[in-house]
């Protein structure tokens, strides 16, 4: 791990500080002082979070920022939230003009988490609590808490969606499937890759299914960068090369979010093919849409609302002296999520919803945008 070096953290902050963009007014009342176990009291206004995002390759992240904006601003602290659309060196000088701006805390939801670890070593150094953000961080012990839906439940719940949408839509076993992952760059991409070949690799052992292409191992599927370009050729090649000739197509289609889904399903359409089960994740507009049209068979549903709440609220209770944070709705997993090999992250997990046709209006029911999508699909 490279040594920190001021000199261009304090050149880094000259140039992003200006860019910084507050979301929450600071307030001055004392109802908005908080107590933590340790007997310190530290008003809101006293407390800043900057908050580091990666690109904005999904609809969630895009939702994020305005929700981080509204709900800073409810509970009385100052944040400054970036999201890093030029990549990594520039989520890295981001990171580095936060510290330089004296936050409390960093909440780092990162575009590659292996390549973070000079930033977050000078953060503890500077005395700054380190919250990692939906991806968790790694080559690094530099890290305080993890919070985030809880991954390896998504895999678990793509795979068995796809097991029943096979057999309720495909006949009698086996079927042909192939398998998609995430970016290789992204922590959760292996978490949901494991999560879902937990419930399906018991299926390829026993013939259920068969994974026709033989690709199966996360480097021969994972998707760089969540490409759905990538995504969408790669599906077009395995039509080619595995599913040649007359109605030749699998039966099913492990992907690891909506915005590959689409991209899968797109490229078995344009091929003149009968669609696969494809599964999803994110509840994004579109496959919000296609799930209850029967285009798209599932999503997820990982309400970026209620990770947003928590994350702030851990937020401020770690920077008001708490020990032992709670987090609503959060179970606290000590052993299962790794920063580096041995070391533990304390990790905060909310529990993800599968959603199909079948379930969407009761999952979504709470969500007046995708409710109206709902209605509108019917």
């Amino acid at each position: 791990m490279s040594t920190f070096t001021k000199v261009a953290s304090v050149a880094a902050a000259s140039v992003m500080a200006l860019s910084l963009a507050a979301c929450g007014a600071r307030s001055s009342s004392p109802s908005t002082e908080a107590s933590g176990e340790s007997g310190s009291s530290v008003a809101a206004s006293d407390i800043s979070i900057g908050i580091a995002m990666p690109q904005k390759t999904s609809q969630n992240w895009v939702e994020a920022e305005q929700m981080f904006n509204d709900y800073c601003e409810e509970k009385g602290v100052e944040c400054q939230i970036q999201f890093a659309n030029g990549g990594v060196v520039e989520q890295q000088n981001q990171i580095s003009a936060m510290i330089e701006n004296g936050v409390k805390v960093l909440l780092i939801g990162a575009i590659d988490g292996s390549q973070l670890g000079t930033q977050v070593q000078a953060a503890k150094a500077a005395g700054i609590t380190v919250i990692a953000y939906d991806r968790l961080l790694t080559n690094t012990t530099d890290i305080d808490y993890y919070i985030a839906y809880d991954n390896f439940n998504v895999g678990q719940l793509q795979g068995q969606a796809l097991l029943d949408g096979l057999t309720a839509k495909k006949g009698a076993s086996p079927w042909d499937i192939e398998l998609f992952g995430g970016s290789p760059d992204d922590a959760n991409s292996l978490k949901f890759f494991d999560g879902a070949m937990d419930v399906l690799q018991p299926k390829i052992d026993d013939g259920t299914v068969v994974v026709k292409s033989g690709q199966q191992d996360f480097t021969q599927v994972a998707t760089q960068g969540w490409l759905p370009a990538n995504a969408q050729n790669r599906m077009s090649a395995l039509l080619t090369s595995t599913y040649q000739g007359g109605d030749a197509v699998p039966a099913g289609v492990l992907s690891p979010n909506d915005t590959l889904a689409r991209a899968i399903i797109t490229a078995v359409d344009q091929s003149g093919k009968e669609i696969p089960v494809v599964t999803g994740q994110d509840s994004e507009d579109e496959s919000v849409t296609w799930v209850v049209q029967g285009k798209q068979y599932s999503t997820i549903f990982k309400d970026t609302r209620a990770l947003v709440k928590a994350s702030v609220d851990l937020s401020i209770a770690t920077a008001s002296g708490e020990k032992d944070p709670s987090v609503d709705n959060a179970t606290v997993n000590d052993t299962d999520y790794e920063s580096m090999e041995g070391n533990a992250v304390t990790s905060y997990l909310l529990k993800p919803q599968i959603v199909t046709a079948d379930n969407a209006a009761e999952v979504y029911k709470d969500d007046e945008t995708r409710m109206a999508l709902v209605n509108a699909a019917k």
